[in-house]
């Protein structure tokens, strides 16, 4: 067991990093709130005209679905790595597999990037902006690639290890 979990062990990194920053969205929610929702009205009254009245309320929602999407992507990717842990592949493609399932947790901070920069740059501009589109192609290509190598493995059995007997 202990040779498996080493072969997963940079995808399980980076899931336990999407946990740890989901888990500290839910504090800062519950220590800090208030806090939050200033930040975001006082940047959105220092720059109204990138605003309507509309763009504190949707800011909000940009850092808790960054919350969300930590939490819940955070929870599939580390099944989908234990599946790639007790999978019959190859073991540098286990570790190729998991490192990039773990990629996923990128996603999550494509919305704290949003939310961060929003106030100021405005809602639109915030989707196109360099880093939210860095996070989520780097979160979204590498679970689908991730899966794609596991799905590949489980499905037509390829990548098999020679090792391994049916």
């Amino acid at each position: 067991m202990k040779e498996e979990l080493r072969k997963v062990k940079s995808g399980l990194a980076l899931v336990l990093l999407g946990i740890f920053f989901n888990v500290s969205l839910g504090v800062s929610f519950g220590v800090a709130e208030g806090s939050i929702q200033y930040y975001i009205h006082k940047e959105v009254a220092a720059h109204p005209e990138v605003h309507d009245e509309h763009s504190e309320d949707k800011i909000w929602r940009y850092v808790q679905r960054a919350h969300m999407h930590a939490g819940g992507i955070s929870a599939f990717s580390l099944g989908l790595i234990i599946l790639v842990m007790f999978s019959d592949m190859k073991a540098r493609l286990k570790t190729v597999s998991s490192t990039l399932i773990g990629l996923s947790s990128f996603y999550p901070l494509s919305w704290f990037t949003m939310f961060a920069v929003a106030p100021y740059m405005g809602r639109m501009q915030s989707h196109e902006f360099i880093m939210t589109e860095i996070f989520t192609y780097i979160g979204v290509g590498g679970l689908l690639s991730g899966l794609l190598i596991l799905a590949a493995n489980l499905f037509l059995g390829m990548f098999r290890d020679a090792g391994y007997a049916d």
